[in-house]
């Protein structure tokens, strides 16, 4: 799926999201976690080129934010990973979430973008995920938490059950709520 098929339709969304009430106390701890380990993912923006706050959002689906995990995947970094990606690491020492991260982000490719406006964050963040239920069936790994949400989720690589509500807090809520919490965040938006 092309960035440009996309886009629109995701700055729609982004336009005319709503946290779920239930969850807005969720999304607010979750950024504030974000926002308490800024330098981390700061000094592996400096490494990759990503936004910090994207590389949080995207650590904190993966692994519930465990910095002993794989950023590709929430494997530990400890073993090689056996889900997709499968074969990466291990990675020890002092430095192993930041070899992991760069490696992670090695692996999609993302080393020469410079145009981080927020969809591209977003559809980023999809592939980094999986496209499967995209066009038709917003993605829950982008949106879960929201009133764009609907249900099914990937239960596991290359299974997709229609009837489970992803619990699993979205990408773009997540972002949205660290940019609130946390002034120096901002985001440039797409054009027509």
């Amino acid at each position: 799926m092309r960035y440009a098929d996309i886009w629109p339709r995701y700055a729609k969304y982004w336009d005319e999201m709503k946290i779920n009430p239930g969850r807005v106390q969720e999304f607010t701890n979750e950024a504030q976690f974000a926002i308490n380990h800024k330098a981390t993912y700061q000094e592996l923006e400096a490494k990759t080129g990503v936004p910090w706050a994207m590389l949080a959002v995207i650590h904190r689906r993966e692994s519930n934010a465990d910095f002993n995990t794989y950023l590709g995947n929430g494997q530990s970094l400890a073993r090689r990973t056996t889900i997709v990606p499968i074969g990466r690491g291990p990675f020890t020492g002092p430095t192993a979430f930041f070899d992991g991260g760069i490696d992670a982000i090695k692996a999609e490719g993302w080393g020469c973008i410079t145009d981080w406006r927020v969809e591209k964050q977003l559809y980023y963040s999809l592939l980094f995920n999986g496209i499967g239920t995209e066009p038709n069936h917003p993605s829950s790994y982008i949106w879960g938490g929201t009133n764009i949400q609907v249900p099914g989720k990937w239960v596991r690589d290359h299974v997709f059950d229609p009837s489970v509500m992803d619990p699993q807090p979205g990408c773009a809520p997540l972002l949205w709520t660290i940019a609130k919490l946390d002034p120096s965040v901002t985001f440039t938006r797409e054009t027509v």
